[in-house]
């Protein structure tokens, strides 16, 4: 009698365990190209956070945002994660993206000082990204 209970709580929590697993997480965070290619899906947020110094001149420029599947939600973000850090110190830029579309597309920034003519890319970030 003591075993029917335990049965039946095993196969509720195996369900339940097999449930979750197949759900993909709500976002997806990226802090450089190393995990592209990536495979998104309709309704995640893809978070891109890049190392940042706005005070060299040095910012981001999205050459690319993979418009067939990602919307940008806001602008970039600076933000310094360390309290300690000094004031034009190194940091962190942000971005954020829904996927809205299915399909496939390239997103691509280079990290640039935007006044000079012709510049040559100091880093660069790319990403295939699939979206089903």
């Amino acid at each position: 009698m003591t075993s029917t209970p335990r049965l039946y709580l095993t196969a509720g929590l195996l369900a339940g365990l097999a449930g979750c697993s197949s759900t993909p997480p709500s976002s997806v965070a990226l802090r450089d190209d190393s995990n592209c290619p990536l495979d998104l899906h309709l309704g995640q947020t893809l978070i891109l956070s890049l190392p940042s110094n706005p005070a060299s001149g040095f910012r981001w420029a999205v050459l690319e945002a993979a418009p067939e599947v990602l919307t940008p939600l806001g602008p970039e973000v600076f933000s310094n994660p360390d309290e300690n850090a000094l004031i034009g110190g190194d940091g962190l830029s942000t971005w954020r993206f829904e996927v809205t579309g299915t399909g496939s597309g390239e997103l691509v920034l280079n990290y640039k000082r935007p006044w000079e003519a012709e510049p040559v890319p100091a880093d660069a970030f790319e990403c295939h990204v699939e979206a089903s």
